[in-house]
C-alpha cells in the first residue's frame, strides 16, 4: 500500500487532502500537535475503511520534523507522497512584527519545509519515484503588508519548489505546489477543492508536470 504523509493536518486543506489520497488507496499518515482534532478526523476516516496513523510534529522544531519522516520510513516503508501543509498565520506588519517572532515564524513556513524535503527526497530520489506537494498562497506573488512573516514564507516555498522542480523532475520526482487563492474553512468545498488540484498534480502523467497551480474557487 502506498503511504501518504500530511505534515500539518489541519481541518482544512491538510485533512481534506488527505482524504482525497485515501480515497484513491493510500494509507494517510496525518501529522499536527494537535493530536485530539487529529484523532477525531482519523476516526471518521476510518469508519470509511480508510487506513490511518496518527503522529506528533512541530513544525516549529526542525528535529521533531527531521523525525517525522524517518518514524514514518521507519513503520511504514516509503513515502510515496509528502505534503507539507504547516504555516504561522500570523497577522503582523512591519510594525508589529516582532524581532522574536519573525524567525520562529520562518522555521514553521520555510524551514520546516526545507527539512521535510531533505529527509523525504532523499529515497524518493534512490528509487526514482515520489510526490512532494506544498500549500502555497496568493501571498507569495501578492504579498499583503498585513501578513508580513505569512508572505514572505509564501514567496519561499515558491521559490524553493521552482528551484527544485527541474532537478528532481529528472530524477523522476515530481515537486509542486497549490497557490490558494481563496479563503477555505473546515469541511468545505473550497478545501476539497484544493485537494482535487494536489490529486491532479499527483497524478498526471511526468510529460505533463508542472511546478505549480493555482486554486481560486
Amino acid at each position: 500500500m502506498k503511504t501518504f504523509l500530511s505534515i500539518g493536518s489541519g481541518p482544512g486543506i491538510g485533512t481534506a487532502t488527505a482524504e482525497r489520497f485515501a480515497e484513491e488507496g493510500f494509507r494517510i499518515v496525518l501529522a499536527s500537535r494537535d493530536m485530539a482534532r487529529l484523532a477525531e478526523k482519523a476516526e471518521q476516516l476510518t469508519r470509511k475503511g480508510h487506513q490511518v496513523a496518527l503522529k506528533t510534529v512541530d513544525a516549529g522544531d526542525l528535529a521533531s520534523v527531521s523525525a517525522l519522516v524517518r518514524e514514518t520510513e521507519a513503520e511504514f516503508g516509503a513515502i510515496d507522497v509528502l505534503h507539507f501543509n504547516s504555516a504561522s498565520m500570523r497577522a503582523a506588519t512591519i510594525e508589529t512584527q516582532a524581532a522574536d517572532t519573525f524567525v520562529p515564524d520562518l522555521t514553521v513556513n520555510i524551514g520546516a519545509a526545507l527539512v521535510a524535503i531533505q529527509e523525504a527526497s532523499r529515497a524518493m530520489l534512490a528509487r526514482g519515484s515520489g510526490t512532494i506537494l506544498l500549500t502555497g498562497g496568493m501571498f507569495a506573488l501578492e504579498p499583503s503588508p498585513e501578513y508580513l512573516s505569512l508572505s514572505i514564507g509564501k514567496a519561499g516555498l515558491r521559490a524553493l519548489t521552482q528551484a527544485l522542480f527541474a532537478p528532481f523532475k529528472g530524477r523522476g520526482v515530481h515537486i509542486a505546489s497549490v497557490n490558494v487563492a481563496t479563503l477555505v474553512a473546515a469541511d468545505s468545498v473550497e478545501a476539497r477543492g484544493v485537494a482535487d488540484a494536489f490529486w491532479r498534480l499527483h497524478d498526471s502523467p511526468a510529460e505533463s508536470w508542472s511546478p505549480e497551480v493555482t486554486y481560486s474557487g
